[in-house]
């Protein structure tokens, strides 16, 4: 059942493809993950790793990174280095296994006030290209473009140890792309690992070594 729901300035490195993974055990480990629009998905995940998911709309892309943030109702065996999900609490799981939807929600007047640290979101803001005042805008004034990076930034200052990224780039141009792929190279680097669901085959390419492809809500592996 659902349960309620400063970073390093290196060098670009958007040219380079992601981080082979480093670790034999895995660290997200997934068997029988079943729920709403998803039948029985397995598959491990190492530390280091990014793994693409692609298919068509509708196929349970999104779906299945929600149920591994236990968002949704699902069952089956979920692990995380280890430990089961079972084992965790809600918030503290969704800590380590953090979703970044394509359209983040908004609860609050303004930008700032979905942040329990601006200071450690200052650099991202920089980095992503946002406008430094951007913490007192209220959120209605926000491009698709600015909530979109804005919200990656909410999850990458939780420094989850799995990134569940949905479609992150899509409204953004060229430069915002490469910053972003760039950033999530970077936490792959430090042992994180992540999921990216894209409709860019070039895109997972350049970030992933494997892929899932989502059909009716059943996953295939393949090469991207």
């Amino acid at each position: 059942m659902a349960r309620p729901v400063t970073p390093p300035l290196q060098q670009s490195r958007e040219d380079r493809p992601a981080a082979e993974p480093c670790h034999s055990r895995p660290l997200l480990h997934v068997r029988g993950l079943n729920g709403v629009g998803l039948a029985d998905v397995s598959f491990d995940l190492a530390a280091g790793e990014c793994l693409a998911v692609l298919g068509p709309s509708g196929s349970g892309k999104s779906l299945l990174l929600r149920a591994l943030a236990d968002l949704d109702p699902n069952s089956g065996e979920v692990s995380l280095a280890g430990v089961a999900r079972s084992a965790l609490r809600a918030p503290e799981w969704r800590r380590r296994v953090t979703y970044a939807a394509a359209e983040p929600g908004w609860w609050a007047a303004t930008v700032g006030d979905h942040f329990a640290d601006w200071a450690a979101a200052a650099p991202w803001v920089r980095r992503f290209r946002l406008s430094e005042d951007c913490a007192a805008w209220p959120v209605d004034r926000l491009s698709t473009g600015e909530a979109q990076r804005l919200g990656l930034i909410r999850v990458l200052v939780q420094s989850p140890r799995v990134l569940l990224l949905d479609e992150p780039t899509s409204a953004l141009d060229e430069a915002g792309r490469e910053a972003v792929e760039t950033a999530v190279k970077e936490r792959l680097d430090g042992g994180a690992a992540a999921l990216w669901v894209t409709h860019d085959r070039e895109q997972a390419r350049r970030m992933a070594k494997r892929c899932l492809r989502m059909d009716r809500g059943r996953a295939v592996e393949t090469a991207p």
